[in-house]
């Protein structure tokens, strides 16, 4: 379709944005006016919070700071204001909002690439086999809510009020481990909003681990965009055990993270170079993993060699995922990321400096060609 500011048919156009790439990047302040017009009242329309209020209580419970208003909720649904107190509604120790389910390893992994479960890299002390670890399971952790509002996610179901979840301590969560479980992954939605439950459920799971001397990693999968104290903490218990904190990092340009993640991704970026900053001391697993999704039309080839700049900058080792996207929840009317885009991606993101750099989701991707 066409794009509703500049009326070019060159690049694809989301049907529920209206606007190009280059239109939000060129024109910020008026095409995310018209994107959030269309946007929020689709949001809305499905129960969700949205992430323009200007009065209300103030919440610290992530980096995006909502303005919540009474008998209101944050954009990741999980915090409440009720008669002028800030209610958690989840994500407390004694209080889980998810699913878990158990994997078997070798998994489909954003860092089965570089990750002992896959690979067998930190041999012995991180990982059981000298090579892809099965017979072991992953105890996948799906915690739901999320920080952030992405027009094109996978797991658009994970909002608190689509219910189908259960409310699990960590003490019960962390009781789900046993001897065949080599790690925990934290994922969703995101992990962000109910991080001290997940930092309660690792403490407890890997002292116990460590008593019985069985390897027990700890790993988060995240858009990064959490409290910082809070990712000081799982930095370091992912950095103990063995495991990796995997960045998502969807778009470098804040307007484009506005406009289809419905937030901005300043704190998803600090974070990650605050964390990046720990990468050095345990090479082998790496600590610290970096996505971005490709979605055709806006996840330009300028745009990955700019987020794969700011990763060689810090460190060149850290690895590097291209994700494949499929169509899914508002952007179903869009291509498949193209191979001929992905191929392109990959050499922008080396050509940018980064040393390991791979394509995840190759299966998926499309012959269909687009302007890049």
């Amino acid at each position: 379709m066409k794009c509703n500011i500049c009326g070019s048919d060159r690049l694809p156009v989301s049907r529920v944005i209206g606007v190009c790439r280059n239109c939000i990047l060129d024109n910020p302040v008026s095409s995310l006016k018209s994107i959030f017009e269309k946007v929020n009242f689709i949001r809305l329309d499905m129960g969700e919070s949205i992430l323009d209020r200007e009065t209300g209580l103030t919440c610290f419970g992530c980096g995006n700071n909502c303005k919540i208003g009474e008998g209101e909720k944050g954009i990741c649904g999980l915090f409440e204001n009720r008669g002028g107190m800030l209610v958690r509604l989840a994500g407390t120790p004694d209080k889980g909002l998810l699913n878990f389910y158990y994997d078997a390893l070798p998994t489909n992994c954003v860092a089965d690439f570089v990750c002992p479960a896959g690979t067998g890299c930190g041999y012995p002390k991180y990982a059981y086999k000298n090579g892809p670890e099965t017979g072991y399971y992953n105890l996948a952790v799906f915690y739901r809510g999320c920080n952030f509002n992405c027009l094109f996610c996978q797991n658009w179901h994970h909002r608190p009020a689509r219910g189908g979840w259960e409310r699990l301590s960590a003490e019960r969560l962390a009781g789900q481990v046993n001897e065949k479980t080599a790690c925990i992954c934290y994922f969703g939605g995101d992990p962000s909003p109910q991080l001290p439950h997940s930092i309660a459920v690792s403490r407890i799971a890997l002292e116990k681990a460590e008593e019985e001397k069985r390897i027990l990693r700890l790993c988060w999968e995240t858009n990064g965009g959490m409290n910082r104290a809070q990712l000081k903490v799982i930095l370091s218990l992912a950095l103990k055990s063995g495991g990796i904190v995997k960045f998502d990092l969807k778009f470098y340009s804040e307007p484009l993270n506005l406009a289809l993640c419905g937030v901005s991704n300043k704190t998803s970026i600090s974070n990650f170079l605050y964390a990046a900053e720990f990468f050095k001391e345990r090479l082998n697993p790496p600590l610290i993993v970096v996505s971005t999704p490709l979605i055709p039309g806006y996840t330009s080839i300028e745009e990955v060699e700019k987020i794969a700049g700011l990763i060689a900058e810090v460190n060149p080792n850290i690895p590097y995922r291209l994700l494949g996207f499929t169509p899914h929840f508002q952007m179903s009317e869009l291509p498949s990321t193209s191979k001929k885009h992905a191929l392109k991606c990959l050499e922008a993101a080396r050509r940018a400096g980064c040393n390991l750099v791979e394509i995840g989701n190759y299966p998926h991707l499309s012959n269909v060609n687009y302007n890049l």
